[in-house]
């Protein structure tokens, strides 16, 4: 679906971007050498976006994800190896430099942004400012002048999983939520990108069920967004 087909709304906005005030959440996975964002390879990454349909319900829609290619002098960790089941040397695991990796999945994500009319991506990861450093940090690497992602702002599953499920680990979470998880197959990026995509959309479609989107417009109840950006 492009904005030409989508209903706007009376501020021009498709419900997408009407919804998370201009912004699009795509969901984002790394699997990393460590945890240093600025010494530890990058090993995997994967972003998964979202569609909205005619009735304002979040769903997974497209996946894109590579292997990726340790940057010159990164440190890895075997104990992140033995986590996450990396073999660095296997014939199948396809990997691409880093700059094209990171370059890829952005035009993708700017693509999405494009399509859903909104001004920008924000992040959604679980434990998101581990997966937005290393993001941040493999394109201050790649000199990426057009990093689609907002800087420092994101959207943390773990966090909303422990406010909606009363859990904040992912499969876990994605248990409670009637979501099927595999653990043979977790720790691959686009996997647990997916899964946490899932779970995205049902946090905020069982919010919405429960009456708390739209919000209620009413003298006392609705700020307009100018307002907030002054205070």
């Amino acid at each position: 679906m492009t904005i030409e087909n989508e209903k706007l709304d009376e501020n021009g906005k498709t419900p997408f971007a009407a919804r998370f005030r201009g912004f699009l959440p795509v969901i984002v996975d790394v699997e990393t050498g460590g945890f240093n964002s600025h010494t530890d390879a990058l090993l995997e990454i994967a972003a998964v976006t979202l569609r909205m349909d005619e009735d304002g319900v979040l769903h997974r829609h497209e996946t894109f994800d590579f292997h990726v290619d340790p940057f010159e002098g990164a440190n890895i960790e075997q104990s992140a190896l033995d986590f996450t089941g990396i073999d660095l040397d296997s014939d199948d695991r396809c990997a691409v430099p880093e700059d094209i990796a990171i370059n890829e999945i952005f035009r993708s994500v700017r693509k999405a942004v494009k399509e859903n009319g909104c001004n920008r991506a924000v992040m959604v990861a679980h434990n998101a400012h581990f997966d937005l450093g290393f993001v941040n940090a493999a394109s201050n690497r790649c000199d990426v002048k057009r990093n689609p992602f907002h800087p420092f702002s994101c959207f943390d599953t773990a966090t909303l999983s422990g406010l909606a499920f009363g859990h904040t680990v992912l499969a876990r979470a994605c248990q409670l939520a009637k979501i099927e998880f595999s653990n043979r197959e977790a720790h691959s990026a686009a996997y647990d990108a997916e899964k946490t995509a899932d779970l995205f959309c049902t946090i905020v479609n069982r919010w919405k069920d429960l009456g708390g989107w739209p919000l209620p417009v009413g003298d006392n109840l609705a700020m307009d967004e100018t307002s907030l950006e002054e205070e």
